[in-house]
C-alpha cells in the first residue's frame, strides 16, 4: 500500500511503508500562484472527505490546505505551478485551472455553478471540474438508442429527453445521431435510475441489444387463434364478453371489463388484448437497464413491483443482471412518458427526484414513484395512475369512473360496504352508485386467487372474493370484503391484517380501528 499519494513510489529501508519521493521532499509551507496571499500547509487529512481543487479527486491522506479559503490539494497538483489538463473529448486545446468560484457558464453542461473551473487561454471555452470528465457515449433508460456527448446543438432550443425543459443549444448535451431531434441536458443524462454509469465509447453495439428488432410476443396460428410465447397452449379470441369479476387476467390481475380478451383452449389462462402485445423487452423510464417479460419463477409465484410497491402474482419486468433485482409490474410497465392520464388534460411525466416526497393528488399519500405535470401542480402516484379510469361493478350497468376530491354526487357512503367514503372513489354518474377502490377490486387487487405466500413461517393462501357469506377479519373485526387471506388457523381481509395478525396475535383495538379507517370506514 503507498502511503499518502498514489503514485511511483520510494521504499523505506527500514519497514514496508511506502512513500512518493515528493511527498518525502514536500516543504511544509508553500506560497501558490492561485492563492498568493495565504500559504498553503502541509497536513494530514484525518476525517473529514476532502477533494482536490485542481484535479478534482478525493484525497485521502497527505494534502495542502488553505485554512483562509478551505480549499485542498494533492501535493504533486500543488507543486505544478500552472496545472493544465489536456483533456481532448471535451475540447481540442489544453485547459487551465482558474481556482477562484465564478460565474462562468459552463460550455461543457450549459450550468452557472460555482465551483472551480478550467478555462481555455486561446478561445472562449470554460469547463467546470467537475464536468471535465464526462463519458462520451451512453445509454440511458430514457431513450432506446446510444447518446453521444457534442459540445453544441443544430439548433438554438431542444426539449430535454429527460427533464423536458428547454436545452440552450449554444453549449454542449447529449444527442442521438439516429434520430437528430433527442436530446438531453449533460446532467440530466447523468443522473440516477437514467445511466448505468458505462461509458460505450470504442464498443460495438450489439443486434441484440436492439429492441425494436424483438420478436412479437405471439404467432397467428389462424383467423383468431395464435400461439403466446408464455404460454403452452393456443388462445383464441372472445369478444363482447359478459362482466365476470372472477374472471383475471393473468397478466395484470385485473378483471376483463369491454376489452377483447384471449383464452386458453385448454386451460384457464387468459389475457387481456392490450396485455398479449405488451413487448418481451422494453427500456423503461425508471431504470436504465432492459427489462425483460417473463413469468415469476419463485416459491410462492408473486413479488413487489419498484414502481408503486404493490406486491403482483401476474407478469413480470424483471432486469436480468445478476447484481440488480428490480422488478416492474405489467401495469406500471405500460407507463411511457408523456402519459396521456384520462384524469388530466396535460401529459405527465415522471419524477426525476424519487426521494422526494409528493402528495398524490388521488389518494393523498406520499412516499412512491409519481408522474407530475410540467404545466401545473398535478401529481399522481403509480399506484393511483394505473387503477383503471373505467371499471364494471356487478350490481350496475354502467362505468364507474375513478373520481377523487369532492367530484362525484352527494351521496357519500360505499354502496358495498356502507361505510363513508373520501380522497378517491369509483361512481356512477346515472345511478349515483358508489364504491371504495378496495371494495371494487379488493385491498390486494394484483393477488391471484389460489396464489400461496409465506408470512412469518405461515402459510397462506388467498381465496376468491365470497358474495353471499363473507366471513370475518380475525383482525379487524370486518366482513371480507375481497379476497380471503387464509391459514390453518386464521381467516382475513388483507396481506396487511394477515401481517398484523401474525407478528401479534391478540388483536389490539386502537390499531384495528386506525386500519379500518385507513380502509375508508368509519
Amino acid at each position: 500500500m503507498v502511503n499518502y499519494c498514489w503514485y511511483t513510489t520510494t521504499p523505506s529501508e527500514y519497514c514496508d511503508l511506502k512513500f512518493h519521493k515528493e511527498c518525502v521532499e514536500a516543504p511544509l509551507k508553500i506560497k501558490h500562484p492561485y492563492y498568493p496571499r495565504h500559504p498553503l500547509e502541509l497536513c494530514i487529512n484525518y476525517y473529514e472527505a476532502s477533494y482536490c481543487s485542481c484535479c478534482g479527486r478525493k484525497i485521502m491522506n497527505l494534502k495542502y490546505h488553505c485554512t483562509v479559503y478551505q480549499t485542498s490539494m494533492h501535493p504533486t497538483c500543488a507543486m505544478k505551478l500552472i496545472p493544465v489538463i489536456d483533456q481532448q473529448k471535451i475540447h481540442v486545446h489544453p485547459l487551465t485551472f482558474f481556482p477562484r468560484q465564478n460565474s462562468l457558464i459552463c460550455n461543457v453542461c450549459g450550468l452557472i455553478e460555482k465551483y472551480a473551473t478550467y478555462v481555455c487561454l486561446r478561445c472562449n471555452f470554460v469547463a467546470q471540474r467537475d464536468c471535465m470528465y464526462f463519458p462520451h457515449t451512453i445509454k440511458i433508460s430514457r431513450h432506446n438508442h446510444r447518446i453521444s456527448h457534442v459540445s453544441s446543438l443544430r439548433y438554438e432550443k431542444y426539449p430535454c429527453g429527460v427533464c423536458h425543459q428547454s436545452i440552450d443549444g449554444g453549449y454542449g448535451a447529449y444527442t442521438c445521431h439516429k434520430c437528430g431531434d433527442y436530446a438531453v441536458h449533460s446532467r440530466c443524462a447523468l443522473g440516477k435510475d437514467v445511466w448505468d454509469g458505462e461509458e460505450l465509447e470504442g464498443i460495438p453495439e450489439k443486434d441484440e441489444d436492439d429492441i425494436t428488432q424483438d420478436a412479437p410476443p405471439f404467432c397467428k396460428i389462424s383467423k383468431g387463434l395464435i400461439h403466446y410465447f408464455l404460454h403452452d397452449h393456443h388462445l383464441r379470441l372472445e369478444e363482447n364478453i359478459l362482466y365476470d369479476e372472477n374472471k383475471l387476467c393473468e397478466a395484470c390481475v385485473m378483471p376483463i371489463f369491454e376489452e377483447k380478451l384471449y383464452s386458453c383452449t385448454d386451460c384457464d389462462f387468459i389475457l387481456h388484448e392490450t396485455c398479449l402485445k405488451a413487448h418481451r423487452r422494453i427500456q423503461h423510464a425508471l431504470h436504465p437497464h432492459l427489462l425483460i417479460l417473463k413469468t415469476i419463477n419463485n416459491v410462492y409465484g408473486d413479488f413487489r413491483c419498484d414502481a408503486c410497491w404493490r406486491s403482483c402474482g401476474g407478469f413480470v419486468y424483471q432486469c436480468p443482471k445478476e447484481e440488480c433485482d428490480f422488478k416492474l409490474d405489467v401495469r406500471c410497465a405500460s407507463i411511457s412518458e408523456p402519459f396521456d392520464y384520462q384524469g388530466h388534460e396535460d401529459p405527465l411525466f415522471l419524477s426525476l427526484d424519487p426521494e422526494k416526497k409528493l402528495l398524490c393528488e388521488v389518494c393523498k399519500d406520499t412516499g412512491r414513484q409519481v408522474l407530475n405535470c410540467i404545466k401545473c401542480d398535478f401529481i399522481v402516484c403509480m399506484e393511483c395512475a394505473t387503477l383503471p379510469y373505467k371499471a364494471r361493478y356487478k350490481n350496475d350497468k354502467h362505468f364507474l369512473t375513478l373520481s377523487w376530491g369532492e367530484e362525484g354526487c352527494e351521496k357519500y357512503w360505499c354502496d358495498e360496504c356502507e361505510n363513508s367514503v373520501y380522497t378517491y372513489f369509483y361512481w356512477c354518474n346515472d345511478c349515483c352508485t358508489i364504491l371504495h377502490t378496495f371494495c371494487l377490486f379488493g385491498e390486494d387487487p394484483y393477488m391471484k386467487p389460489g396464489q400461496c405466500f409465506e408470512l412469518y413461517r405461515k402459510k397462506f393462501q388467498i381465496l376468491a372474493k365470497r358474495n353471499i357469506s363473507r366471513p370475518i377479519c380475525h383482525y379487524c373485526m370486518k366482513p371480507c370484503q375481497g379476497k380471503i387471506f387464509k391459514t390453518e388457523d386464521s381467516t382475513t381481509c388483507s396481506w396487511r391484517c394477515a401481517s398484523c395478525i401474525q407478528s401479534s396475535p391478540i388483536p389490539d383495538p386502537a390499531i384495528s380501528s386506525q386500519i379500518w379507517r385507513v380502509l375508508g370506514g368509519v
